[in-house]
């Protein structure tokens, strides 16, 4: 095995991959598991990629010793907060060398193979980034709560919405607001009951029921799907002023909303040439080239 190693990790809001290679890039191992936002549940997250980064070296036939030879370089969803990012100082596993930034920056720099572009991740949660070849701009990703606009939670937090308002008739319903309260027993109280505990990977998992109808012509599905295409819109604008024609989307929901945006995005969006875990990589090489 020819040393150092290199590990990515792209953290995100509702999974978590990391992928060991060789000092050349070459492919050594992959594993995948939970969430790993930082800023939502930061023990669960440091305990998935602990898990991840054992599981790797496992895969691989290495030895816990063979980490001490690894550069780690994690994107993680959470780490635009400062508060966090102060907290993640304390994690220090016994690698060669260690960067913790946000999954939005490692995804940027896979989708533009290093090189100057702009992201516009749309998962769990949403968040934007430029990448100018030296120093990163960052727009949203300030969580479920405040921000997180076009993203699955937010998405998926509207539809709940709107399927309670159908079921109190204060708007007509659908057949999509009536088999999501379906999923509450058709009871405002368990809704909110479930809504106590819901975290932003729960509130996405409606999603593709959303999409599903849309496609179908149900009236608050497309109505749902339109406006989560023009909250999109209103975040990428930044975006494209910074790096016109090197917009990438990216995350669960990049091809589904994708037919659903403005023309006049449609025409500008490049295909990501890489995902967050090359990305991650990318970093990771430079690290271990720096340290010869």
């Amino acid at each position: 095995m020819k040393l150092p190693l290199l590990l990515g990790i792209d953290g995100g809001g509702t999974r978590c991959r990391a992928r060991l290679t060789d000092s050349k890039g070459a492919w050594l191992a992959e594993a995948e598991g939970g969430s790993a936002n930082v800023f939502s549940g930061f023990d669960a997250a440091i305990n998935v990629m602990e898990a991840l980064i054992a599981d790797v070296i496992q895969q691989a036939g290495l030895s816990v010793a063979h980490l001490s030879e690894t550069h780690i370089v994690a994107g993680l969803a959470g780490a635009n907060v400062d508060s966090v990012a102060q907290r993640l100082k304390a994690w220090r596993p016994a690698c060669a060398s260690l960067r913790l930034l946000t999954d939005v920056e490692t995804a940027c720099l896979g989708a533009h193979g290093g090189q100057p572009g702009a992201v516009f991740i749309v998962g769990t949660g949403s968040q934007g980034a430029c990448w100018d070849g030296s120093e990163f701009t960052l727009s949203g990703g300030w969580g479920f709560a405040l921000s997180d606009l076009g993203s699955g939670a937010a998405l998926g937090h509207r539809a709940l919405r709107l399927a309670l308002l159908a079921h109190e008739a204060i708007v007509a319903p659908s057949p999509l607001t009536h088999n999501i309260m379906a999923h509450y027993q058709h009871s405002a109280e368990a809704m909110l009951l479930w809504t106590q505990q819901a975290t932003p990977a729960d509130w996405a998992r409606i999603v593709p029921e959303v999409f599903s109808a849309a496609q179908q012509g149900d009236v608050h599905g497309e109505a749902l799907v339109k406006q989560t295409a023009q909250d999109i819109a209103l975040m990428v604008q930044p975006l494209l002023q910074r790096q016109p024609g090197k917009l990438a989307l990216m995350g669960g929901l990049a091809q589904p909303i994708k037919a659903w945006l403005p023309a006049d995005i449609q025409d500008v969006l490049v295909m990501p040439q890489q995902d967050a875990l090359t990305g991650a990589l990318y970093l990771a090489q430079q690290h271990a080239s720096n340290s010869l």
